[in-house]
């Protein structure tokens, strides 16, 4: 049985190749050179012509639903463990680019397998005063259009579980958008 080499989804060979950069050689070993995943190409923009605009009107894109912070009684089922959370991806130590892919990848594969519940730890950030890149840019990230259909709402952990360094995410259900 012949393994083709086109099994990997693209999110996989991005994730993949995080994890393959990081990788140390064993002694006296040379490193092999791990290739960079570029994103897929995007097409180059279209320039405008006099000509007008055709006078069919285009079809209007599904409105995403808004993002909400969760409702105060299922805040409380998740801080108190009656709510199971049913899986944690932990950001810590990653560049921007890397926990964006790894979130992105959790989430999706999160949301195919039908989890409900899931806690994101970000960290608290750096000891000189400020708040950490990543714990003020996921919840940001997770409201964009990329998220959104992955995301149903998230809020701060209770404090046993992170408090401020950590997120409670709510996935939406499978089949609803």
């Amino acid at each position: 049985m012949s393994r083709s080499a086109n099994l990997l989804s693209e999110e996989d060979r991005v994730l993949w190749s995080l994890v393959a950069r990081s990788a140390m050689p064993l002694k006296g070993r040379r490193a092999v050179e791990v290739p960079v995943v570029a994103p897929p190409p995007e097409s180059a923009p279209v320039e405008q012509s006099r000509v007008a605009a055709p006078a069919t009107p285009a079809a209007k894109p599904k409105p995403m639903p808004a993002l909400h912070a969760l409702d105060v009684p299922t805040h409380d089922k998740l801080s108190k463990g009656r709510l199971p959370i049913e899986g944690r991806v932990d950001l810590h130590g990653l560049t921007q680019s890397e926990a964006y892919s790894l979130l992105y990848t959790f989430l999706s594969r999160a949301h195919a397998g039908g989890v409900r519940y899931v806690l994101v730890i970000t960290g608290k950030g750096s000891s000189s005063g400020g708040d950490g890149v990543l714990r003020r840019a996921v919840p940001a990230w997770l409201s964009t259009p990329a998220f959104r259909h992955l995301v149903s709402s998230h809020d701060h952990a209770a404090r046993h579980h992170g408090g401020g360094g950590a997120l409670y995410v709510r996935l939406r259900r499978v089949g609803k958008p």
